[in-house]
């Protein structure tokens, strides 16, 4: 084994990022990869085994990265919004909630063998879905939107919820299981637990007022949250264990419901630190389970006791605490499966197994086998599955990767005409109605809002489109919202059009950093496009053969075309300034251009067929 401390912790690190991004260019399950990973170089090749690198270091590096996951998470809790959402929502995040406790803890009890103090907490913890292993699911699987919607706002408002009935349960029965309990001890207990929750509702405050003030750089707001993070848990710990995920949860929740502009701009930042974090806990957690451990996960009690999670359990709660709602049989079916479990999950398992076992519970030895069963399991089942049974029961979006157009005008509605003719997902957006016009008379799907807007993302679903152009006749409004989707697409799925006026001093050094790709050819301007539609030109579709080539059409076509994208496999990709294309033989050009174009072959105006 390795003896370099620096050495290893650049392997953990990089091991972690790097299964991240492997999952993200295939398409495969992260955590499931992670999972692999971690097992390779930990029990399997003895790479690595963290517990014994990292020393006693490992237990507070776990803490805090739990502390901070948890922030993040509880900062996507947003009361204004959770009040927004059907009551379907409302009832499964806490009737359902806690009949998966409930369930889930006696479950532990009777099948896996476990103490009413350790069942209870683990009952806590496997309610928790999580954003983390949820949200790249729905992606995966692109919903309808509906179930998509309590999918999602299910794992975010659950998240931490999940970590308080943890936290909670093991003070209480801990407590309740002592013989020496006294009304000292426990008045001691709550008031820690108080003390914690109004700590990090003063910390909340304290930040968002310095924030508020201007009494923190903007360079030093990032820093300055995470360090009183980190404070927030440790101080609350050390007064009272275990009460520091109870005083960051707070911290978060009341963050998020101060509404501050600054903690909005961290966003990215924060969600940054989380994956680094997700990715370089989760391989130190499995890369130290030991052999004996995986071997205890093959134990019956354990294999049944996944089994009833995954199809008693959870099914369960669903249904009793849907009743009555206006989901449908269906919908019901598919959220009654869908719940895996992840990082949080076994992150936090990991930190009361020691904690438990430090309490004299020597059956909480048992509580990471059982977690990493529940979650391998539940990724794997649920990750795999939920695209196949969307589709069997009518809940996932139909058609080829969508694109979101930003912009009502004549151009961008036969563009978007011209996606939906091939079965390519598409809405317009604007915050005028009176631009979505046209749109609305096509028939073409839009929306009415401001897509800037904090609320947008929970009223229009992004989940069936890929691709984003922004179209607007502002060159400074279409750079914002490329810059400002960025991290929702892809610098690589943003597009805008062509400048009005690409000749300022150091406009090329500007478009690199913000912005989107520019579309199509230069001066292909808002005004000429939408020109060129209102004067009759048409969007043409050209398929190419064996006899009819790309350098064939090039040479053919009217010298006035605009080249706009191709389909390759499903797929659309946009001409832009930036790359050329080379279709090949199958592709499909689509083009703007003149009516009656005698030269170009195979050549259909946009409501014709191909």
């Amino acid at each position: 084994m390795l003896d370099s401390l620096l050495f290893l912790l650049m392997l953990t690190i990089a091991l972690g990022v790097i299964s991240q991004w492997v999952a993200w260019r295939y398409r495969f399950p992260a955590i499931v990869l992670m999972s692999l990973v971690g097992l390779l170089v930990g029990p399997f090749l003895g790479i690595l085994n963290p517990k014994d690198d990292f020393g006693e270091l490992f237990n507070p590096i776990i803490s805090i990265a739990v502390a901070i996951i948890l922030f993040e998470g509880s900062l996507n809790l947003d009361f204004r919004e959770v009040r927004g959402l059907r009551h379907s929502v409302l009832r499964i995040v806490t009737v359902g909630a806690f009949i998966a406790w409930i369930l889930g803890s006696l479950a532990a009890h009777y099948v896996a063998g476990l103490s009413w103090a350790v069942a209870f907490v683990i009952g806590g913890l496997f309610i928790v879905t999580g954003p983390t292993v949820i949200l790249p699911l729905l992606r995966q699987a692109k919903l309808k939107s509906r179930p998509a919607k309590i999918l999602k706002w299910e794992g975010i408002v659950v998240d931490p919820i999940g970590a308080l009935l943890a936290v909670f349960a093991f003070e209480i029965i801990k407590f309740l299981s002592d013989e020496a309990i006294t009304a000292t001890i426990l008045f001691h207990f709550f008031l820690g637990s108080l003390f914690a929750a109004l700590f990090g509702w003063l910390c909340a405050k304290l930040v968002g007022w310095m924030f508020e003030q201007g009494y923190v750089a903007e360079f030093l707001k990032s820093p300055m949250v995470f360090t009183v993070v980190i404070a927030c848990f440790t101080i609350s710990d050390e007064i009272m264990h275990e009460t520091g995920l109870l005083a960051v949860t707070v911290m978060g929740v009341v963050l998020a419901n101060m509404h501050i502009s600054s903690i909005d701009d961290m966003r990215n930042f924060k969600e940054n630190i989380s994956v680094l974090l997700i990715s370089t806990i989760f391989i130190m957690l499995t890369a130290s389970l030991t052999i004996e451990t995986l071997l205890d996960i093959l134990n019956w009690h354990i294999i049944l006791f996944v089994i009833l999670m995954l199809f008693i359990v959870r099914p369960i709660s669903i249904a009793l605490s849907t009743m009555g709602t206006e989901l449908s049989f269906k919908e019901k079916i598919l959220i009654g499966w869908i719940a895996p479990r992840g990082i949080v999950a076994l992150t936090v398992s990991g930190y009361f197994a020691s904690v438990l076992i430090d309490q004299g519970f020597e059956d909480a030895n048992l509580l990471i086998p059982l977690t990493f069963a529940l979650v391998f399991a539940t990724v794997v089942a649920h990750g795999f599955s939920i695209v196949p049974l969307a589709k069997k029961l009518d809940l996932a979006v139909e058609g080829k990767p969508g694109v979101m157009i930003v912009g009502g005008s004549s151009f961008s509605t036969a563009l978007a005409k011209s996606f939906e003719e091939l079965n390519i997902s598409t809405v317009i957006a604007d915050s005028s109605w009176e631009r979505l016009i046209t749109a609305r008379k096509a028939g073409v799907t839009s929306y009415h809002g401001e897509i800037l807007s904090g609320h947008t993302e929970y009223h229009l679903d992004f989940t069936p489109y890929e691709q984003l152009i922004s179209m607007t006749e502002i060159d400074s409004y279409n750079a914002l919202v490329c810059t400002n989707f960025v991290p929702e697409f892809g610098r690589n799925n943003v597009y805008q059009l062509c400048l009005h006026n690409d000749h300022i001093d150091d406009l090329e050094d500007l478009v690199h950093t913000i912005g989107g790709k520019t579309l199509f050819r230069k001066g292909a301007t808002w005004e000429e496009l939408n020109k060129r539609v209102e004067c009759g030109q048409v969007i043409r579709k050209t398929k190419l053969t064996e006899k009819y080539n790309y350098k064939q059409y090039l040479k053919e076509r009217d010298e006035n075309t605009i080249l706009l994208y191709i389909i390759k496999s499903g797929k659309v990709f946009f001409y832009t300034q930036e790359t050329d294309l080379n279709p090949e033989v199958g592709d499909l050009i689509v083009s703007l251009g003149p009516p009656n174009n005698g030269k170009e072959k195979s050549k259909n105006p946009v409501g014709g067929k191909l």
